[in-house]
């Protein structure tokens, strides 16, 4: 995942930076890249190997496979792995302290009392994906799971419901957005490489993922539950008896939530105005990266829902070690993800699928929706699935008008959001934090993804007929 970057200088860089020459024929990398997905496959859910294992091997078997050689059999794992612990690893450490706090000090239990308390159970899965949505807008989606976690899994144990009722709307919510919505780094990169226009794109990304968020969560929650009726797991929160003194106030609870996103938003704001040439606008933009907004909310939550309840400097630092404990294992499966996801990338067998629909001759808004898909499925990364099938449709796009443009944008930010699997660190992610195995997540998360993405076209291709 990138962080967002200023300019079409920089996006254009990043661009760059994931063109790759193939390592091998069509057919031997086709091939080589479903045999180390098997292979992954086979080893979590038959032989019973840890997930950090399975992707080790899987990378080093791809890269035999794909002619990388055998002493590069895991330059582009240990990159790969480098790169998405030193990005989303710190985000989502982050988000765990963060987390902690919030369950810790009662911040989280009193949001969802005031939840529960104001919405009527039938409509609770709405609520999740109502709040998903609106603070899916500015976050990476990945910051908005470590963040709405706790509150899910806290949520579904009051109402004795289903953790996956509660989590898939909110999980759709965020997702949709990720994938259709600037200033999401994917739709940003499609837009400059299109040269759309952004707030067209925005206007019209909302409208599709709207249905999308409704399709996709609260609607296709409901079977999901009933599939997999997993109960929360309070792994990852403070046990209730270990909480002593008063919580809170909700006011205080919700502002520690949304205090990154308010930063991130100011960030937004700031650049889509003009105004980051100026001292004020520079220092909002700092503040408002996501590293740097979630360190400030991190401090933050250390002194409203610590000091200022009467805890020590001693407790507050205990509290905050407690935090990285019960997330060791998901940094190291998250870390294994991008690094299988790294070692597909730096094969070329994206860029070998995707040329190759591209040259197809089908719509071009299915085109560029079916390009990203199979860079998707061949890569597991969203963002590199955009910036793939951005370049490729680049000059395909030129003689279309304007909102047929920004729809080839959402096109290909559905098309890259496709059934999400082993080889995405996202899937790694939801599956260790909701406690599901291989087999439950494929039939939750994977669906809600094909659900996201297939809607999503759906919208694009009816607003392609009427505008």
């Amino acid at each position: 995942m990138y962080a967002l970057a200023g300019g079409a200088s920089a996006l254009n860089a990043v661009f760059a930076a994931e063109t790759v020459q193939p390592a091998a024929g069509t057919a031997q990398l086709i091939i080589a890249a479903v045999i180390s997905i098997v292979l992954i496959v086979v080893l979590i859910v038959w032989v019973k190997m840890h997930p950090f294992f399975a992707l080790i091997l899987g990378a080093a078997v791809m890269a035999v496979a794909a002619n990388m050689g055998f002493e590069n059999a895991f330059t582009s794992f240990s990159k790969g792995l480098g790169d998405t612990v030193g990005g989303v690893g710190v985000l989502i450490v982050l988000g765990a302290v963060i987390g902690r706090f919030l369950t810790e000090s009662g911040g989280a239990d009193e949001i969802v009392d005031t939840i529960l308390a104001k919405t009527p159970l039938k409509r609770l899965t709405w609520a999740m994906a109502l709040a998903a949505f609106i603070i899916g807008i500015p976050l990476f989606f990945e910051v908005g799971v470590v963040l709405l976690i706790p509150i899910v899994m806290l949520v579904a144990k009051r109402a004795g419901l289903p953790v996956i009722l509660v989590g898939i709307p909110a999980l759709a919510g965020l997702s949709a957005l990720h994938g259709l919505v600037p200033p999401h780094p994917g739709p940003l990169i499609a837009i400059d490489a299109l040269s759309a226009d952004l707030g067209l794109t925005l206007a019209l990304g909302l409208l599709v993922a709207i249905p999308t968020v409704i399709i996709a969560g609260p609607v296709l929650a409901k079977p999901m539950a009933r599939w997999v009726p997993v109960q929360a797991s309070t792994t990852l929160l403070a046990p209730v008896s270990e909480r002593e003194g008063r919580r809170p106030a909700f006011g205080v609870a919700l502002s520690v939530v949304l205090m990154p996103v308010v930063l991130m938003l100011l960030m937004t704001i700031v650049r889509s105005t003009g105004f980051d040439d100026s001292v004020l606008g520079q220092i909002l933009v700092f503040i408002g990266t996501p590293l740097q907004a979630l360190l400030i909310t991190s401090l933050y939550a250390m002194i409203v829902l610590g000091t200022a309840l009467g805890r020590t400097m001693g407790e507050v630092a205990k509290e905050t070690g407690d935090a990285f404990a019960p997330i060791a294992s998901i940094l190291l499966i998250v870390g294994a993800g991008g690094g299988f996801k790294q070692t597909l990338v730096d094969s070329g067998v994206g860029e070998v699928i995707g040329n190759g629909i591209a040259g197809s001759g089908m719509p071009l808004l299915l085109a560029g929706w079916l390009v990203a898909v199979f860079i998707r499925l061949a890569t597991g990364s969203a963002t590199v699935a955009t910036i793939t099938a951005a370049g490729i449709m680049a000059p395909l796009a030129g003689d279309l008008s304007s909102t047929h443009v920004a729809l080839m944008v959402l096109a290909i930010g559905a098309g890259s959001v496709f059934l999400s699997h082993v080889n995405d660190a996202g899937f790694w992610l939801v599956k260790e934090y909701f406690g599901l195995t291989v087999g439950q997540t494929f039939k939750t998360w994977s669906l809600m993804e094909c659900a996201v993405s297939v809607v999503g076209l759906l919208g694009v291709l009816l607003l392609g007929l009427i505008v």
